[in-house]
């Protein structure tokens, strides 16, 4: 079976602030819950969207693949139930049938020994933000990352440069996601973890799909991906040649995302034209990494 890898929030769901409705209310789209937090809704996808995903879901490995941790993880309900495989943490956790693996996260953890510990990176955070009045939050994920939860109104264009330029000599990586700024060691990958979920499966074909440079590296291991028009990759300006940059924005995105997906691993499984003859060069190929 093909492996469908993507990312959550503003990739497949949507809080109400980033649905990115532009047309009239009498035209929008039905919207599924699939989070509640503190007894409200927070998160949601378009009805068509949860319906493509329930039938994306029996015909593929689905993994959910999030920077959140697992609490936070563990409050989202996809159609298509409980997925058999999740990857959490950005790469810290990979969930067997919603329980960590113990030797994968040795494993993770083993492989941060080269970086900076994450003790001077809150050090610097803290430092580094206590002048102004546009950290919300400082919060550790899982005792693996950081991140600042922030006022984007007030934060200082050159705020998060200056970071990126201090963390990497650390070998750590920073990410502007909405109203986060993570730090995150740079081992730390979702590719890692969804590549050790296709050894397990045996999956061949993998496609992905996400929306911030964290992701980055997830849809550079797979055969093909996409990411939505909003966010911090088409912000940047990045680009791969087997990852489609989609226009659509908002709630729309995660539709049309979905629907590709869809579309793919009814045809990933089986040969779509002949394959190269003796002496013909190899295509790009794709392939799993993480």
């Amino acid at each position: 079976m093909p492996l469908v890898a993507s990312d959550l929030d503003r990739t497949l769901i949507y809080s109400a602030a980033a649905l990115g409705l532009s047309m009239p209310d009498s035209e929008a789209p039905r919207l599924l819950c699939v989070e509640v937090y503190e007894g409200r809704p927070l998160s949601y996808m378009t009805e068509t969207a949860a319906g493509m995903l329930a039938e994306l879901t029996d015909r593929c490995v689905f993994v959910p693949t999030t920077t959140r941790t697992r609490e936070q993880y563990r409050r989202v309900r996809l159609p298509g139930g409980p997925a058999r495989y999740a990857v959490c943490a950005n790469g810290g956790h990979l969930l067997v049938d919603g329980e960590p693996d113990p030797d994968w996260n040795a494993q993770v953890r083993r492989g941060l020994a080269g970086c900076a510990p994450l003790e001077e990176v809150c050090a610097h955070l803290r430092g580094a933000s206590s002048e102004g009045e546009w950290v919300l939050k400082q919060r550790v994920a899982d005792e693996l990352f950081a991140y600042l939860v922030v006022d984007r109104s007030r934060l200082p264009q050159t705020w998060v440069k200056e970071l990126t330029a201090w963390a990497e000599p650390r070998g750590w990586t920073v990410s502007l996601q909405g109203r986060k700024i993570y730090a995150v060691p740079g081992p730390l990958t979702k590719s890692a973890a969804v590549a050790e979920v296709a050894r397990r499966t045996g999956a061949t074909y993998t496609c992905a799909a996400g929306d911030s440079l964290l992701d980055a590296d997830m849809l550079l291991a797979a055969d093909e991906g996409w990411f939505p028009g909003h966010g911090e990759l088409a912000g940047s300006g990045w680009s791969a040649g087997h990852i489609t940059a989609l226009s659509e924005r908002g709630v729309a995105a995660g539709e049309r995302i979905v629907r590709e997906m869809r579309e793919r691993t009814g045809t990933a499984s089986r040969p779509t034209a002949p394959g190269p003859g003796p002496g013909d060069a190899p295509g790009p190929g794709g392939g799993t990494e993480d």
